[in-house]
């Protein structure tokens, strides 16, 4: 068995164009050397049913043998400050804050801290193992816990505070529960004796949601991270009574002179940034490391706006959870300069190695893009790469209750998933939770992804990678864009071609993406949209850092989880998430087909329907007969139409010329509908008795010469190679594709 595991990595950037620099981060447990080599991939299925996996060597100045160390991955979200002067003076102290607490008993968390772990030296805000409030103070002398008598509830808010008083040798820790109704009181304030004078920890940082490791790198420079929201921390530097303390607390803008007012964050400001802002006059501002989520409601939210950009000092709080992710901070171990004769497509670095256990294969992504804004074919291949990273390291086949019953089967676990349920810190999708059970909306391509690269699970990337091979069998050239690239340059990067093919799983899209391929489409251009559940969730890429999307899943559509009620708008731009179709631009608007059903149980074929004889569009039928099953084959459960099709629906937007040339209607009753089309639960929803399962192939003309040929299902792609690329699948995208490749007007 092939070791895939052992050496890992990521390209950052995860694409360029000729002459641009891409860097390789890598790591290895076990390894100290490894052989490379760049390969483009044209299959990265290993099924032994299909092509296999299929790669070609490209001779690049990294190839060779690589030094390998390891390099660890360090979850886990906070706010640091750095070591001021103005948190160093050994004076009376009061910490306070609105807390929403999300995992309470499950260990020690630090709220805010000057903290030294190593030495066990400073004081914290923390909640203990078992979920009390206390506020911690630790000298040489020796260390005192003001605890608080009542352990804190989970998901409520409370404001909290803790005093150190050393004008009077105290130590103090007060909680108020800010809704008292139905048991949820758990306010209670203790006093403790304690130290008069105190000597801080040096070369301390103070540190919001977590405390300072102490230890080097490659340790990890915190511990003991918060889950939950904190709203409105402030820090006074003389030891305030409870009602005072919280009324600092509550005022959304302290008196900024105060001499004693140390630092008064408001996390309302700089919502789409990892800045954190003092509204005092020291300017204490700081910085969020592994991105925390922002655009959260605060204690004071009343649900008069869902938005934060309509009252954002009602979303004054910061959501941090120990398994946030934002950047792996590996070393680069080898650099390449994309070379100018290297055709544009998908590209792997591939790593391989000898353990006693046996071979080592592994391979790290990266794409070559086309050089902006010139077309060296005039086809375009999109790499979905912001469904790539939603679906990037996804844990539900083991985390997700039910999961069995969901995908219609029993679950086989890979080497990968084997892998990633032992190492969490690789990051998680944005169909998991977070150890708090709260919604993961943000993914970052700087890690390791198991599931986007050759030998990977098959969905998504590998299934992919089965259009690209049919493409270089049918020596058909191409061009390769990301998501990310469209979405920087808009309409500009697709103007060039003549024809744009998106793969089999489009599902993610952010609004400068939908924008550039309605334009596209509007100015004459072709579109292929060979898949299923495409253009589905409302996303955004980060305006300024590359590799990183963000989604907020709403109340419908299929989904995993769901925010808090008030947190459905984007923190990266403001903007609305969910469903394209909830904001007002269901895909039918786009390709003619949107999503209906998920069917895992078996894939089904499609059967010509009378548009299809038109002679109009007759060209995509050639070679096929009238009666012909097509697609009752393919890789993924027998059948071209599977795993998750799209139907033609007028109701929706389909063009009023739209023609719905086949359809996969004995979807059976493993075909169960998506969420948003049916309003009420009865009998006979699934797609033995649901005339709306079904996966529709339409085509429809656009402005100015421009049309859209559409297949509705994911097994689509993974159907191409079947009997040796001869069969009708194959046929009838090679038709298709061919006359849309011919500037021909289809009125001819």
């Amino acid at each position: 068995m092939i070791d895939t595991t052992s050496i890992l990595g990521y390209a950052w950037p995860l694409s360029a164009a000729a002459g641009e620099d891409i860097a390789f981060h890598l790591s290895s447990p076990s390894l100290t050397k490894a052989n490379l080599r760049v390969v483009r991939v044209r299959c990265g299925d290993q099924d032994p049913a299909g092509p296999g996996l299929h790669t070609t060597p490209v001779e690049a100045a990294i190839d060779g043998a690589v030094s390998l160390t390891e390099q660890p991955i360090h979850p886990g979200s906070y706010a640091s400050f750095g070591d001021r002067p103005t948190f160093q003076a050994g004076r009376d102290l009061s910490f306070g804050c609105y807390l929403f607490p999300t995992l309470v008993g499950e260990g020690a968390q630090t709220i805010a801290s000057r903290w030294n772990a190593a030495l066990g030296t400073g004081w914290k805000l923390e909640i203990d193992g078992q979920g009390h409030l206390c506020m911690v103070v630790a000298t040489a002398g020796g260390r005192v816990v003001a605890r608080a008598p009542k352990p804190l509830l989970t998901r409520e808010w409370v404001f909290v505070g803790g005093v150190i008083a050393m004008t009077r040798g105290e130590v103090e820790i007060h909680q108020v529960s800010l809704s008292r109704d139905g048991g949820r009181d758990t306010s209670g304030s203790a006093k403790v004796a304690g130290p008069s004078s105190i000597a801080w920890p040096a070369d301390t940082p103070l540190i919001l949601a977590a405390e300072a490791s102490g230890k080097p790198y490659p340790a990890s420079p915190v511990g003991a991270c918060f889950n939950g929201k904190i709203d409105r921390p402030r820090i006074h530097g003389r030891a305030l009574p409870p009602a005072e303390l919280r009324a600092l607390v509550e005022a959304l803008r302290p008196v900024g002179t105060d001499p004693d007012l140390l630092a008064a964050w408001d996390f309302s400001q700089g919502i789409s940034t990892d800045r954190v802002t003092d509204l005092s006059a020291n300017r204490c501002d700081g910085i969020l490391h592994q991105l925390p989520m922002r655009g959260a409601t605060g204690a004071n939210w009343d649900g008069q706006s869902l938005s934060w950009t309509e009252v954002p000092h009602q979303y004054g709080a910061i959501h941090f959870h120990e398994d946030d992710f934002e950047d792996s901070g590996w070393q680069p171990t080898c650099r390449l300069s994309i070379p100018a004769d290297w055709t544009s497509g998908f590209y792997a670095l591939e790593l391989t190695g000898e353990l006693p256990t046996g071979p080592v294969e592994s391979y790290v992504p990266f794409f070559v893009r086309a050089p902006r804004g010139r077309a060296t074919a005039p086809l375009l291949v999109v790499a979905s790469t912001a469904t790539f990273l939603a679906y990037a390291n996804i844990g539900t086949r083991l985390d997700q209750s039910g999961f069995e019953v969901h995908s219609e089967g029993l679950v086989t676990l890979s080497a990968d998933d084997v892998y990633l349920s032992e190492h969490r810190e690789l990051g998680l999708s944005t169909y998991d939770t977070h150890t708090d059970g709260s919604g993961v909306c943000y993914s970052s391509g700087a890690r390791p992804i198991l599931n986007m690269r050759p030998r990977g699970n098959t969905f998504n990337y590998v299934n992919d990678t089965h259009l690209l091979d049919w493409l270089e069998e049918q020596q058909i050239p191409y061009d390769v864009l990301t998501d990310e690239d469209i979405d920087r340059q808009g309409a500009e990067a697709l103007k060039p071609y003549r024809t744009v093919i998106t793969g089999s799983h489009p599902e993610y899209f952010s609004k400068p993406m939908f924008d550039a391929f309605e334009a596209y489409q509007n100015g004459g251009g072709r579109h292929m949209y060979l898949g299923g559940n495409g253009f589905y969730w409302r996303i955004a890429f980060h305006p300024t850092r590359i590799g990183q999307i963000e989604i907020r899943r709403g109340d419908t559509g299929t989904r995993t989880w769901e925010g808090e009620a008030g947190e459905n708008h984007l923190s990266f731009t403001g903007e609305p998430s969910g469903l394209w179709r909830s904001n007002g631009r269901p895909p039918q608007r786009l390709v003619g087909v949107g999503f209906d059903a998920q069917v895992f149980d078996r894939s089904s074929f499609y059967r010509r329907l009378p548009d299809s004889f038109d002679p109009q569009v007759g060209f995509a039928f050639e070679g096929i007969g009238a009666d012909e099953r097509i697609g009752d084959f393919g890789l993924r459960l027998g059948g071209a139409a599977g795993l998750e099709i799209d139907r033609a629906d007028r109701t929706l937007g389909s063009a009023p010329n739209i023609r719905i040339l086949a359809t996969a209607d004995q979807i059976g009753q493993g075909g169960l509908p998506t969420p948003e089309e049916f309003r009420t639960t009865h009998r006979g929803l699934t797609g033995d008795q649901n005339a709306r399962v079904r996966a529709d192939i339409v085509f429809f003309e656009t402005a100015a010469g421009g049309a859209v040929f559409s297949t509705g299902s994911i097994a689509w792609c993974c159907a191409l190679s079947h009997n040796g690329y001869d069969n009708n699948v194959s046929r009838l995208t090679g038709n298709v594709l061919r006359r849309f490749l011919d500037p021909r007007p289809f009125a001819e």
